[in-house]
Order: structure tokens, then C-alpha cells, then sequence
């Protein structure tokens, strides 16, 4: 069977059942004793409900032509090139086929859900579940492309991008064993710029998000396979995003509300 390391790779083909039939196979054995592994497929499934849901609005209106232009760039001119490129290569079979032929494409599907969320943001404001539906695909998004690029981001590094983004003097606590900083990045959501600052708690991701000039009531949402935790202080909000049982997940609330505002 796959490890559960696997599976974001394999995620998107096999919920389109696009996998060879015994990478299909291996996946769904694996899911039914892996919870975590459940859950990522649900997102996928989640993300392509949107998608087709979302489908009219999505081919309506033309993309720019400097998006045109960058997707072209980035894919290969907008083709894809049959293996194997040259005779004197092997022939590549099952799923390592499936990446060599597809992986170009995999730019254009980001581009997709990215445009897909544009309609999502707009609700945001008057629905916390939507924010924290918003919230918890960017937290899923932003621990990938730090996996991908291998981002590392100290305390000091952590905070002067805040004051710089935001105008927020923010005091990170120091990490310890169970709690380890990550890095940071904007995410973007209907309000504006929100700051997202990553955690692994125990190795698994945990995301804090500030959303600068909002207050909203005190909720806990479940979404996604996430929780997400919401909470406000003055003239900001927080959410926390994590998968972790409630009590776990109020503990680390309380350690940040006494050391983040």
C-alpha cells in the first residue's frame, strides 16, 4: 500500500479515477485504516464538487491575456508532449507514465481551483463557515508549497514580516518540542490581505491567521477535516486551522491568546 506520503500526489487522479486500476486499488486499501489519508481525499472530493459546481461561471468569461500568456509559459506553450519524448528513452508505464504526461497540467489545475475560490471570498464576509472553509483550503495550499520549496522561516524573520505586512508588532512565543514554527505567508480572502503564520504541532500543520479590521463572535467550525477555531481581540480576528480534537485544539488557543494579539 501507498504511505500516507504518497497520497498527496495521488490525490487529485484518484478522485477522478484517472489512476491505473491497481494504483486505484492500493489507494482505496489504504484509506480504509488510514483517518488522515480519509480526510485529504474528502478535501480533493470537496475542492471538485466546488469546481464542477462552480463549472458555468468558470468558462463564462475569458482569462486574461497575460494569464493566457504565463499558463503557455509554464505548460509547455499550452501542449503536452507525448512519451516518450525520444526513441532511445524507455517506455514509462503506469503511474510514472501518468506524471510524465500530465504533470504540465497540474499548473493549469492550480490556476483553476485559485479562480474557483475567487467566487468563494465573496461570501466571507457575512458567513464565519465560509471564512473558515476559505481559511482551511489556504492552510492546506500553503503547508504543500512549503513542503515543495522547503521553507523554513525564523521567529525574527516570522515577526518582521508581520510588522511589515500588517503594521502588527506581533511577539511569537518561542517554540518548543510539541509546537515548532514553520514560516508565513499572505493569504488573500473578499476583506483583503489575511496573515497566515504555520506551525507543526507534533509535525502535523497548524495554521494561524489574522484578518486585520474584523471581529466576529467566538466559534469553532468544522470543515474539510480541519477545525477551525475563530475567535476575535480589539479590532482583529483570529482563526486557528488544525486537525486536532477539540481539547487540543483549545489548548493551543489559549497558549496563542496569551501571547498573540
Amino acid at each position: 500500500m501507498p504511505e500516507c506520503s504518497r497520497i498527496d500526489a495521488l490525490a487529485t487522479p484518484f478522485v477522478d479515477g484517472e489512476l491505473p486500476p491497481a494504483e486505484q486499488a492500493s489507494v482505496t486499501a489504504h484509506l480504509t485504516q488510514c483517518p488522515p489519508c480519509q480526510a485529504r481525499i474528502a478535501t480533493e472530493r470537496a475542492i471538485r464538487r466546488l469546481l464542477e459546481a462552480r463549472r458555468a461561471d468558470l468558462v463564462s468569461a475569458a482569462a486574461p491575456a497575460d494569464l493566457k500568456a504565463r499558463c503557455a509559459r509554464l505548460g509547455g506553450a499550452g501542449t503536452v508532449t507525448p512519451f516518450p519524448v525520444h526513441a532511445s528513452e524507455p517506455r514509462r508505464t503506469g503511474l510514472a507514465a501518468w506524471r510524465a504526461r500530465y504533470a504540465p497540467l497540474a499548473v493549469a489545475a492550480s490556476i483553476l481551483l485559485a479562480v474557483a475560490g475567487a467566487f468563494l471570498y465573496q461570501a466571507t464576509r457575512s458567513s464565519s463557515r465560509v471564512l473558515a472553509a476559505e481559511l482551511a483550503l489556504d492552510h492546506e495550499k500553503c503547508f504543500r508549497l512549503n513542503r515543495l520549496l522547503g521553507t523554513q522561516h525564523s521567529r525574527g524573520q516570522v515577526e518582521q514580516t508581520m510588522s511589515s505586512w500588517f503594521g502588527w508588532q506581533v511577539d511569537l512565543p518561542n517554540g518548543n518540542e510539541e509546537m515548532t514554527l514553520e514560516g508565513s505567508r499572505p493569504c488573500m480572502t473578499a476583506e483583503g490581505k489575511v496573515a497566515h503564520i504555520m506551525y507543526r504541532h507534533h509535525g502535523q500543520p497548524v495554521s494561524l491567521f489574522m484578518l486585520p479590521h474584523d471581529a466576529r463572535p467566538e466559534q469553532v467550525v468544522e470543515v474539510f477535516g480541519n477545525r477551525a477555531r475563530i475567535w476575535s481581540s480589539g479590532a482583529r480576528t483570529f482563526v486557528l486551522v488544525a486537525r486536532e480534537p477539540e481539547p487540543e485544539l483549545e489548548r493551543m488557543v489559549a497558549l496563542v491568546r496569551t501571547t498573540v494579539r
